[in-house]
């Protein structure tokens, strides 16, 4: 079983294809002094690619094998095996775990301080798909869990994982426009990801799909992106540094900070629990809240 959940982890074979799109647009962007690419920045996208990996050995295992005892127990294992129609459901619910599990990392402070590296970068390209949450492989197969539950094999669960992150690599571009409109209307575009990456205040905390958009729309995190307000990408405070270390754990140090400033432990339980931007002896600057100051919904 490992071997099968390690050959069909497509991520594998996808990695050469993915540095080869890198150069090719790094190159590219040289080429038309675009400014779309900077090497310290890459090099720091690399480097959080790495440590993801790292990062992710021992909870990849232990997800491994807590889905082939769910699928063991599951009633529905011998109901649900390849058939087409079980794939294109399993495909469906994948990408609705992955919108709650994406979602979650932006509302939960302590989970985005895993994943707000993917967004530390100033710069929207195909060097950024691979600036990867590197804390969020800690707790990210566990919104997974109730898949084996409903008789899907690991080896299915993994191979549409897979599938689900090689969509979203193509989607961190800045080449590609708006598509059509029923492309928009369910599909995860470039537009709709270049939203996600935005600082704005109209966008942030927006279009947390993997393939679909259809689920932002459905529970009202969606965010057009507009003519009239470019994405500025990054942080609403931007780390400025290339620094892996620093990339990688300068949520955590500040949550930390925040903690031992926090004179109540209800207080400490909502700088960990509530959504990032909330402080203690500070203005509230959850996005949320931002929105509504604006007058925006």
């Amino acid at each position: 079983m490992l071997e099968d959940f390690l050959q069909d982890d497509l991520s594998l074979f996808a990695l050469p294809l993915y540095l080869a799109a890198v150069l090719v647009e790094a190159w590219h962007a040289h080429r038309h002094q675009s400014g779309r690419y900077r090497l310290g920045d890459t090099l720091a996208s690399f480097s959080m690619l790495a440590a993801s990996a790292i990062v992710e050995l021992l909870p990849r295992l232990l997800a491994l094998a807590a889905f082939v005892y769910l699928h063991e127990v599951s009633p529905l294992r011998d109901v649900i095996g390849r058939q087409w129609w079980a794939w294109l459901l399993l495909f469906v619910l994948d990408d609705f775990s992955y919108y709650w599990f994406h979602r979650a990392n932006h509302e939960v402070r302590l989970l985005w301080a895993g994943h707000v590296n993917h967004h530390s970068s100033q710069y929207l390209n195909f060097g950024t798909a691979l600036r990867q949450g590197v804390g969020e492989r800690v707790h990210k197969f566990l919104f997974w869990m109730w898949l084996p539950l409903l008789g899907f094999d690991p080896a299915m669960i993994v191979t549409v994982i897979s599938l689900n992150l090689f969509y979203q690599f193509w989607i961190h571009t800045r080449a590609v426009g708006k598509l059509h409109p029923w492309i928009e209307a369910v599909f995860n575009t470039p537009s709709h990801h270049r939203v996600h990456h935005g600082s704005n205040v109209r966008y942030l905390d927006r279009n947390h799909g993997g393939v679909l958009i259809i689920w932002d729309r459905l529970f009202g995190t969606f965010a057009d992106e507009r003519d009239d307000e470019p994405v500025v990408y990054g942080l609403t405070t931007n780390i400025n540094s290339d620094n892996p270390w620093t990339v990688l754990s300068h949520e955590y140090r500040a949550i930390w900070r925040d903690l031992r400033r926090a004179n109540h432990w209800g207080d400490r339980l909502r700088i960990l629990f509530l959504a990032p931007g909330w402080s203690a002896d500070g203005p509230d600057k959850r996005a949320s809240v931002l929105r509504a100051q604006a007058g925006m919904h």
